[in-house]
């Protein structure tokens, strides 16, 4: 299946941000944007409460009108916190609208994420999905390599992971390194798109089951698009069956 990778800067406009998914390009199975599409963060523990909306409002409907099957992140309305929502990853394809709410907020490098969202329900998403199954992951769950594991031991093949990872020193290098290890130590592709610099790193990439990095953009603006085949992630358990001869 082929994979179209966004990397591209949320407004502070839903509108605009709307009318960019909205236009988005087709000839593809499934077309990713980052993290916070709905919307561009806010400061700080500031407020996302006035940008949040239901799975049924305008950003996701802007969605629905793409035709291909298609990834972003928003934030949504949480009715027992009002005032924090959910950073949610909403995956639509036909039908069929998964949401995953990220369960590890972003406490870190003097951001208070949790001052702002709330954390959703500690529970493995997976999606199938052409002949894939994909397991979600935005952000900083990259960092918590149990995460992943949960993911694959829930059937995920591949790791499909949205950001906004913010810049800063050695931010690039944590990420790639990051990325291409939860890739091999899980056997499983890794998608993984986020916004791009100045205010995050970008470097969006797609990493095949043997750690090899198939596609990678710098820290502009830009997209690229990835054939993943089933087929090389069943080769390469086959040839490291180091899921298999795990000890626990």
């Amino acid at each position: 299946m082929k994979v179209r990778l966004v990397q591209v800067a949320a407004s502070a406009d839903p509108l605009i941000n709307r009318e960019i998914v909205a236009n988005s390009v087709a000839g593809v199975d499934l077309v990713v944007f980052p993290e916070a599409m709905s919307r561009d963060f806010a400061a700080s523990g500031a407020s996302m409460a006035e940008h949040a909306e239901s799975l049924d409002g305008p950003f996701v409907s802007a969605l629905r009108t793409v035709g291909t099957p298609i990834v972003a992140g928003m934030f949504e309305s949480n009715p027992a916190d009002p005032q924090r929502p959910f950073n949610t990853m909403v995956v639509l394809h036909g039908d069929q609208l998964t949401a995953y709410r990220k369960i590890h907020l972003y406490d870190s490098f003097g951001f208070k994420e949790s001052d702002a969202i709330s954390a959703g329900p500690v529970t493995p998403t997976v999606v199938p999905f052409g002949g894939l199954n994909f397991g979600l992951m935005t952000c900083y769950d990259l960092r918590f390599p149990e995460m992943a594991r949960e993911l694959v031991r829930a059937g995920a093949d591949v790791l499909m992971v949205i950001s906004a990872w913010v810049a800063g020193p050695r931010k690039v290098e944590h990420w790639e390194t990051m990325l291409r290890a939860r890739a091999i130590e899980n056997v499983s592709f890794v998608v993984a798109v986020g916004q791009p610099g100045p205010k995050y790193v970008g470097h969006s990439q797609v990493i095949s089951p043997l750690g090899d990095v198939l596609a990678r953009l710098e820290g502009e603006p830009g997209e690229l698009a990835v054939d993943l085949d089933p087929g090389l992630v069943a080769q390469a358990r086959r040839d490291n069956p180091s899921l298999e001869n795990r000890r626990w």
